[in-house]
């Protein structure tokens, strides 16, 4: 088996190395402090009352007898929340928004999915919050429920809002409806296209609802003091996030809320989404001492937010010498409960990885009886591969085309013009392609056949848009020469190290001598989510901004000592020396050193809101076994390949496509939410929620390609979401070479291999 590679277009000094992490030591130790670590003096236990029903409506709620229980301290409803005691008149266009944000965080007519909250306790521990959740009396009208998005879609279908109307294309419907809006591109002459193409394919695929799977629980702790300042304490991948949705949701200035990140325990996307801190908040109101709330796993499963299950229908014409003329496809998203799926981002994504004339995509934002949905690394993009990707390869099979010799042919590069109107820079989809080509995995002959196992290989390509949005960072040069770096980038993969990297090379010193630090929302300026693939672009972006401010700054420190012009100075590779003076030289700690006696500390800024974010493209091989008898897949062999721009940190990059590459393999085969015929989950917890673990994985080779992103000074690309896309059309693929059955809706579970064997006439 191959090992890692990473194919480098150019090598600096810090930029690409593997130093250590920052907060390894603290994390490998314990010392590291999460958000359920948090402990204030007097804290209260919270805990939610949930619906047990996925669609009803709240007749009558009584918290009297929770309230007079002994150890209570507070009990909050729905009526707690300023949308009870706000107009339609008074909120005028905010009113639907704050009514969606408020019944999500606590129901009041009705509730949406079961888990939806409808209550909350305080008490001096959790086992007296729990007691009193169930004197809790409310009277429900249970109603019909819908949890499929093309049952949702139908006239007649059960309404989730009875007062929700179809946006569609900025016009509104007269009509109620469930599905929330219609997007759509087009590009070219479809049907001139189509008539053109020598194979015409047209299929339908499905995916069900997964989660993002991370290991630690939604968690917060409140302190809303008695001077109106409001204290969070939170695992976040947003603090200013949770921040602006706290402060919209209570009505309050965003400067009366402070959020304190803590570490996080993975998010994948899932930890975007405030649950739990306006809930916290008002109980904390309301006792006067801080309280704490924490969800169970079960609770994270039934109340926070999975990824879609999705509908679509893919149709693709093609030259019989693989040339493609013209693509299709409508794409309807379950957005749970309340509007917002990622219909949008997968149409945009569907097609991305091509160059094709001719192209139209429809997305719809289907609200369904379901918790509400949340991203989960590259959001809709790995639906839609999965249909795009697998059609291509049946194509093929027709066609007898080599998967990777089509996908060249078909490859968007710098200057492609995607369907929805924007024009493509410099990109590395087609040497990701090559490198899949090149690679020994590629080459070599599939293993296994000899047990009576089917063996199959299959490859799919990904594609994201990467992010950039605003990042501020501050550093402070110490006078021992070390550089604090101060960020609101919240680190979930490794981004501490990223920023203290692009940070050392741009400064020109060593590594070690960055001290990076994520700070709460009064601390640094306005930093969007770490998401969307952005952080090591924008808040990298930042820093390299703040590195030369203060390159500038030690410059025209240098020139008073020296009694010069600043012109006369310059600062290469951590050196600040006289361009005509050979012995006026000071290296970066040696001038740090004479900050204090010349004018103090010296602290550079950067707030930046960048475009030029690179696009991500991957390319994935899977080698499978299939059992026949059992219909159990093995994934054997796995290589993904990816184009990272700059691999900042190379391990934590190859991290990153393992990652991705492993919870793919999870949603291609095993994981699903499991509803019976009322909407109810069956399977909340991990004991039954199908995760892989070690011993369903290979090893995961990876190939990091670099093709230098123009927007960065050192050629950055986000890599965190792309490595997601295609592990579930290549893997359906793969499924397909192995066992002659094309699978057409995900997860590939044994048992939907052995009905499409019988429904073949397999014996």
């Amino acid at each position: 088996m191959t090992s890692n590679q990473v194919l480098s277009e150019v090598e600096y000094n810090v930029v690409g190395k593997r130093p250590v992490r920052p907060d390894g030591v603290d994390k490998v130790t314990g010392r590291a402090q999460y958000g359920a670590d948090t402990n204030l003096t007097g804290t209260l236990q919270a805990k939610v009352l949930r619906s047990p029903h996925p669609h009803a409506r709240i007749k009558s709620i009584d918290t009297s007898k929770a309230e007079a229980f002994p150890g209570v301290r507070a009990v909050v409803t729905a009526k707690d929340l300023p949308f009870a005691s706000l107009s339609k008149e008074e909120l005028g266009g905010e009113y639907t928004a704050l009514k969606f944000a408020s019944d999500h965080l606590l129901a009041s007519d009705k509730v949406l999915f079961k888990g939806h909250p409808i209550a909350a306790v305080a008490a001096v521990n959790a086992h007296v919050a729990e007691s009193a959740l169930a004197l809790v009396q409310v009277d429900y009208e249970v109603l019909k429920s819908v949890v499929d998005v093309r049952d949702a879609m139908k006239d007649g279908a059960p309404l989730v809002h009875e007062d929700l109307r179809t946006n569609d294309m900025g016009e509104t419907s007269d009509k109620p409806s469930n599905i929330a809006a219609h997007m759509s591109y087009a590009t070219g002459d479809i049907d001139k296209g189509f008539a053109e193409a020598d194979l015409v394919l047209e299929r339908e695929y499905t995916t069900a609802t997964v989660h993002q799977g991370y290991i630690e629980p939604h968690n917060t702790t409140a302190f809303w003091n008695s001077d109106g300042q409001l204290n969070l304490w939170t695992s976040t991948q947003g603090t200013f996030q949770v921040r602006g949705t706290v402060a919209s949701v209570l009505r309050l200035p965003v400067s009366k809320v402070k959020v304190t990140p803590m570490e996080i325990g993975g998010g994948f996307g899932g930890k975007i989404t405030a649950y739990l801190d306006a809930i916290a908040a008002l109980l904390s109101k309301k006792a006067g001492v801080p309280v704490k709330a924490l969800m169970t796993r079960s609770e994270v499963f039934e109340a926070s937010g999975p990824a879609p299950a999705s509908w679509m229908r893919v149709k693709i014409g093609v030259k019989n010498n693989g040339k493609m003329t013209a693509v299709e496809t409508e794409i309807a998203m379950e957005a749970g409960a309340y509007p917002g799926s990622p219909a949008m981002q997968a149409i945009v994504c569907a097609f991305a990885c091509y160059d094709v004339e001719n192209g139209k995509v429809d997305g719809y934002d289907v609200v369904v009886n379901k918790p509400k949905t949340a991203a989960y690394r590259a959001p809709g993009s790995p639906q839609a591969a999965f249909g795009v990707e697998s059609l291509i390869d049946e194509i093929c099979g027709q066609l007898g085309l080599d998967p990777i010799e089509f996908r060249l042919l078909n490859a968007a590069k710098e200057g492609t013009r995607r369907i929805e109107g924007l024009v493509a820079r410099r990109i590395g989809l087609v040497e990701c392609l090559e490198a899949a080509r090149n690679h020994d995995h590629y080459k070599a002959k599939l293993n296994g056949g000899t047990d009576g196992r089917g063996v199959g290989r299959g490859v799919a390509c990904g594609y994201w848009p990467n992010r950039g949005f605003q990042s501020s960072v501050v550093m402070t040069v110490n006078f021992d020469g070390v550089v604090s770096l101060i960020m609101g980038s919240v680190d979930i993969g490794g981004t501490r190290a990223s920023i203290a990297q692009q940070t050392a090379e741009t400064l020109g010193i060593a590594y070690e001598d960055v001290k990076p630090t994520v700070v709460d929302t009064d601390s640094i300026g306005y930093t969007f989510i770490t998401g969307g693939s952005r952080t090591s672009f924008a808040t990298g972006l930042a820093a390299i901004g703040a590195a030369e401010d203060v390159k500038n700054q030690m410059i025209s420190r240098a020139a008073k000592i020296w009694d010069t012009s600043e012109d006369d100075i310059e600062y290469v590779n951590g050196v600040v020396s006289h361009k005509s003076d050979e012995e006026l030289r000071f290296s970066f700690k040696d001038l740090a050193r004479q900050l204090a006696t010349t004018g103090g500390s010296i602290s550079g800024r950067s707030n930046v809101d960048p475009t030029g974010e690179g696009n991500g493209y991957a390319v994935h091989l899977v080698d499978v076994a299939v059992d026949p008898d059992t219909g159990k897949t093995d994934v054997t062999r796995f290589t993904a390949i990816q184009d990272a721009g700059k691999a900042v940190h190379p391990s934590y990059v190859e991290g990153q496509m393992q990652g991705g590459a492993v919870q793919g393999i999870g949603w291609a085969l095993n994981e699903e939410y499991f509803f019976d015929q009322q909407g109810k989950m069956l399977n909340p917890t991990f004991l039954d929620y199908r995760m892989p673990t070690t011993l369903d994985l290979p090893m995961i080779d990876t190939v990091i390609v670099e093709v230098a992103n123009p927007g960065h000074p050192y050629g950055v690309r986000g890599v965190g979401e792309a490595s997601i896309v295609p592990p579930m059309a290549a893997i359906g693929n793969a499924v397909h070479a192995a066992t002659g059955h094309r699978m057409r809706n995900l997860p590939i579970t044994p048992g939907r291999i052995l009905e499409a064997g019988w429904e073949d006439g397999d014996s």
